[in-house]
């Protein structure tokens, strides 16, 4: 295949040829079979997942237009004890799919970290479920964080090493029209180099403002979410010898939004923290230090004395000294022992000694948070009505976050992309293969179908557990918590959710963080059968959630 590239494109990296990147500017249409617009994970993975197969790879032109510089991901290096804020938990589903198209080789595994178990809970009730991967047959790890970096510069490594795939990078689509004529009205693509690309397939991986989607006039429903989103690297001490490995997730559900704590290294983890846009606002203003012991307390303080603390960061306490004297205040207050692992500002227990009974309870102590981490961004739910175009939006197709945006609640977003690149590129394959003709709304169809229902499922499950936990409503507070504890005593269900959300290879991808989700819905399910059913089965349930009631709130 011929390509038209810059000298510097023949730089190497490593033992790696650079990819080719293409730079001209023509008057003429230049055909491609597809055209993939977005060089983001599902943009690149698809083209990935097309080479991959020796037909596709035989048969299809394709390229790849990304507005961004895409040479600087291929050359990203970081120290082996900073990583980036961007992180993923890449479910057992998604590695598989990774490694049947080749990139997961090109992963720097060394940067990534399984996760074994998790640790979820309710902020006002205490309520707690916990998943360990040691209860599936399958799989010895429930997901696996890495940074989207990585994950990137892998996908693009595995493109430089099989150059099928014309990269057109820092080049913005200027518009995309429908070609008059007999050429079946294929999408012409005008790009701000000058260049025309007609496309017998345009493929929309380029983001929630997806020039693609407008373009195939494909309306899309959602809504904002009256939070935001703050992101940070994480220091913390190594566990100690009588402790696992940091290889344990935690997510504790506030009223605010949820606060999630993912393992990357043995002293390092990422904070992902949704909380209101004015806290948001205050917590990514504050000075090193400051941050840290917030988000300790976070983890740790009663509801109620995380909304005093919230009101004096609000006030202008924002120094230290005045945060860690009103944490202090608020644990002696709450009656946290300072031997105790809820214990932040007023801890005793020493890195490396023996831990407390409930250490293993909580994420470690933050010491400090790697500089140029913080950031926070506004969240949103967001469901495109088709992936497919048609009429006068015929021949496109949408992946990724053009197609869908969920709350990272439950870290879904890379691994519903994933999902769909697999299936679509499947679809592209077997329609290649049948002589079909790939941008056909009858070849496309079967990926409509397979992709639309499961990711909507998973959508609504994590926007009601997001509206679920964001009540403060003691009815609401009871049955969700009563859920959680009857849901945790079930071993076998337990082991299921986790199978169904992605963490077997055999499954339907979906993640790891949509577990709770699958929790929460299914204690309707057991209500009813406890009702139903009758006889032991009736008795053990309506027993479970008796005890756990008890257990939460010292009542029936």
């Amino acid at each position: 295949m011929a390509f038209f590239a810059t000298p510097r494109s023949l730089t190497r990296l490593g033992c790696r040829q650079r990819l080719f990147f293409r730079s001209f500017s023509s008057e003429h249409a230049t055909d491609n079979d597809i055209v993939v617009v977005g060089g983001g994970p599902a943009g690149l993975a698809l083209a990935a997942a097309l080479v991959s197969n020796p037909t596709a790879k035989k048969s299809l032109k394709i390229a790849l237009i990304e507005a961004g510089d895409l040479s600087k991901i291929q050359d990203w290096s970081m120290p082996s004890d900073a990583y980036s804020n961007r992180v993923s938990s890449i479910t057992d589903a998604s590695q598989h799919f990774l490694d049947r198209i080749g990139v997961w080789d090109y992963v720097e595994h060394e940067r990534t970290n399984p996760i074994h178990q998790m640790q979820v809970w309710d902020g006002i009730s205490g309520a707690r479920i916990s998943f360990d991967a040691s209860e599936m047959l399958e799989s010895s790890e429930m997901a696996r964080m890495t940074e989207n970096l990585n994950l990137q510069r892998a996908l693009l490594r595995k493109l430089s090493d099989t150059p099928s795939v014309e990269v057109i990078q820092t080049v913005k689509v200027e518009s995309i029209q429908r070609e008059a004529g007999d050429r079946n009205d294929w999408p012409l693509v005008h790009l701000s180099n000058g260049a025309i690309l007609r496309a017998r397939l345009l493929v929309g991986a380029d983001g929630f403002n997806s020039p693609v989607r407008s373009f195939a006039g494909i309306s899309s429903y959602g809504w904002s979410y009256d939070t935001q989103a703050v992101v940070a690297t994480l220091n913390h001490a190594p566990r100690g010898p009588f402790q696992a490995s940091n290889n344990t997730a935690y997510q504790r559900f506030l009223p605010t939004g949820p606060i999630a704590f993912l393992p990357l290294s043995p002293g390092i983890s990422s904070l992902v923290w949704s909380t209101k846009p004015h806290i948001a606002a205050a917590l990514s203003k504050l000075s090193p230090g400051v941050l840290e012991q917030l988000i300790n307390a976070a983890f740790r303080l009663p509801e109620p004395s995380l909304e005093y603390i919230y009101r004096r960061l609000l006030e202008g306490a924002t120094s230290k000294e005045e945060i860690k004297e009103e944490v202090a205040f608020r644990e002696r207050s709450d009656g946290i022992s300072s031997h105790s692992a809820y214990a932040s500002a007023m801890s005793m227990v020493s890195d490396g000694g023996i831990p407390p009974d409930d250490a293993d309870a909580l994420p470690p102590l933050v010491t400090s948070i790697q500089p140029g981490t913080i950031a926070s961004f506004p969240l949103r739910y967001n469901h495109a009505e088709s992936y497919l175009g048609e009429g006068a939006g015929s021949r496109t197709v949408l992946v990724g976050d053009a197609a869908h945006s969920v709350h990272p609640l439950a870290g879904q977003g890379l691994n519903l992309g994933l999902g769909d690149v697999d299936a679509l590129s499947r679809c592209i394959i077997q329609a290649l293969t049948h002589g079909g003709d790939i941008g056909s709304y009858t070849a496309l169809m079967p990926y409509a179908r397979e992709r639309y229902f499961e990711n909507h499922k998973v959508m609504a499950a994590v926007d009601k557990l997001h509206k679920v936990y964001s009540s403060t409503a003691q009815p609401v507070v009871w049955a969700r918590s009563v859920g959680l504890e009857v849901i945790n005593e079930l071993d076998s269900v337990k082991a299921a959710l986790m199978m169904n959300a992605g963490a077997s290879s055999r499954l339907q991808n979906a993640s790891g963080w949509d577990l709770l989700a699958k929790s929460v819905e299914s204690l309707a399910g057991a209500a009813r059968t406890s009702k139903t059913v009758g006889g032991m089965v009736g008795v053990g349930m309506q027993e479970l959630a008796k005890s756990a009631s008890q257990r939460l709130f010292g009542r029936p």
